[in-house]
């Protein structure tokens, strides 16, 4: 491995030498303010197997995909340093290597990185792509939040690879016994269980004993039909309208095969190793900033295999969760006074917001708030923008300019500069557009609209989310105390009992401070609900 220093403008400040690894350059550096890779993914990860900790990082392929998604009209463009310095000299640029799909399984073939052109030195090539992202950053219309995010998106990089290698605690014992109680025995042979073979059995029955199977929408579909009701689907909420004996042992079938197929016992087998469940998180993963996961499904952890995630003896979950985040967060990026002084008490907003402007209604405020950052303009929805516009005129408009810019294709950014693609460059899903409307149709414009008036909140939320992570990450450094999940706005530490109390405080105070850093001064607080338990399940509702 070779490295240099580089100077404030990222050049090369000194010669190159040689390391054996990553972990033995670190080592012997114990000051370094911050290294400059190629990827943390690629990296950080044997470093760490290794015991060693980098304080602070800048992940080139992170920085290379938020300023190609800056630019008008290429987001989503390669972001490997082989694709950055093929821009940067005029040459062909190579794709990025396909991504595993978010449920597929790790593998002993994983593509490494891409490669650089023959008798290009990789040195040279990152000092170069480096220096000319720093140029980049600069150019944006608010350098200091573009530098907030490329380093904040780099933290996420490191908590990435220090929570994997962690793993969150989970008890197999547990969670078979959990599978056992719910889905019954497994016939030998089969992928059904005695549960599910019994529910399948109720469905058939109760469509006059025709066989039916309801792992196959088409069939249910069918067979409703025979009994002269017509299904658009077979989504829960649309068989709940239905008055039939199917409907009750169809969706318990539908809610304990999804478990089977998703955490059942194969999945124990392949995610669950010495105690730990370790995923292969993915900063960014989604246009927003949301993290996915390279398989695994560690972010839709049903609330019955919570019982699973237990501590270690001795040792505590401190599980904290954002209190009402994305109305915090619009307050915040909208400057609007009134909204910010509901957001700056650090008491439940959706009751302070009802006090003051639905008679105390808190579920009509909670309604009308999220109606606005979602787009709900329709019925009810509509009366409650009203009121909120009245109320709140500079955070509606906010959502409102948002929607306007999406319908119209334009770029849309958060307050820190991570942008939303515009229509015409981007896979439908990306943009914001159902995938069976085709960019430039009325329906598709309007889509959009929805899509990027959210994206402005839940991006901006994405960052600040970011931020908290690295703080909190910074704080613990001295305590035995680990990272261990994170979920959108919620966030596992595992650490032994007598750190709880000082873990829990550091997640609160990381919650303002990331507001601070990333939004300026502003009188909104951003509190966090923190329990301490020592199972997943009991430190929360």
């Amino acid at each position: 491995m070779r490295l240099c220093p580089v100077d404030a403008d990222g050049r090369a400040a000194g010669p190159a030498v040689v390391e054996p690894s990553l972990a033995a350059a670190v080592r012997a550096r114990p000051g370094a303010a911050r290294w400059i890779w190629r990827s943390t993914a690629e990296l950080y990860g044997r470093a760490v197997a290794a015991g060693v900790r980098v304080e602070r990082c800048y992940d080139v392929e992170a920085a290379e995909a938020l300023l190609m998604g800056y630019a008008e009209g290429q987001s989503g463009q390669p972001r490997s340093l082989a694709a950055a310095w093929a821009r940067l000299r005029g040459l062909p640029v190579p794709a990025d290597p396909p991504a595993r799909a978010p449920d597929g399984q790790p593998s002993l073939f994983e593509p490494g990185p891409v490669p650089l052109p023959p008798g290009t030195d990789p040195l040279d090539a990152l000092l170069a792509v480096h220096a000319d992202q720093r140029a980049r950053t600069k150019d944006t219309e608010h350098p200091g939040r573009t530098w907030l995010l490329i380093a904040a998106e780099s933290a996420g990089t490191l908590v990435a690879a220090e929570m994997s290698r962690a793993g969150l605690p989970w008890r197999a014992d547990v969670h078979r016994a959990l599978l056992t109680e719910l889905l019954g025995e497994r016939y030998p042979g089969g992928q059904e269980t005695r549960r599910l073979a019994e529910l399948a059995d109720e469905v058939s029955r109760a469509f006059g004993g025709v066989r039916v199977r309801p792992d196959l929408p088409a069939d249910i579909v069918r067979a409703f039909a025979r009994e002269g009701v017509a299904l658009s689907s077979t989504r829960a909420w649309e068989l709940r309208g239905v008055d039939h004996p199917a409907v009750e042992p169809l969706l318990e079938y539908k809610k304990l095969y999804r478990l089977h197929t998703a955490h059942g016992w194969q999945w124990l087998q392949t995610w669950v190793r010495d105690g730990r469940f370790r995923p292969e998180y993915v900063p960014g993963g989604t246009v927003t900033g949301r993290w996915t996961t390279n398989g695994g499904g560690a972010l839709q952890i049903p609330k019955v295999i919570r019982r699973a995630v237990v501590a270690d003896p001795g040792w505590r979950l401190v599980v904290a969760d954002a209190d009402q985040i994305e109305p915090r967060v619009l307050a915040a990026v909208s400057r609007d006074p009134g909204l910010m002084e509901v957001a700056g008490t650090g008491r439940d907003l959706y009751a302070d917001l009802a006090e003051r402007a639905f008679s105390g209604d808190r579920a009509r405020a909670k309604l009308a708030m999220l109606g606005a950052i979602y787009g709900q303009t329709s019925g009810d929805g509509l009366k409650h923008l009203a009121d909120l516009r009245r109320r709140f005129p500079r955070a509606v408009a906010h959502v409102d300019d948002a929607a306007r810019a999406g319908e119209d294709g334009r770029l849309v950014r958060t307050w820190l500069g991570r942008t939303c693609p515009p229509a015409s460059t981007a896979v439908p899903d990306e943009a914001g557009l159902p995938q069976d409307e085709p960019a430039g149709t009325p329906g598709a414009a309007r889509a959009r609209g929805r899509f990027t008036r959210n994206f402005v909140v839940q991006g901006s939320a994405a960052d600040w989310a970011l931020i908290v992570l690295a703080l909190v990450r910074q704080a613990l450094a001295g305590l035995r105390a680990e990272l261990v999940f994170f979920q959108h706005d919620e966030l596992i530490v595992h650490c032994p009992e007598e750190e709880a109390a000082e873990v829990a405080e550091v997640i609160r105070w990381a919650g303002d401070e990331a507001g601070r850093l990333a939004f300026g001064e502003t009188p909104t607080r951003f509190p966090f609900t923190v329990g301490v338990a020592e199972c997943y399940a009991d430190a929360k509702d």
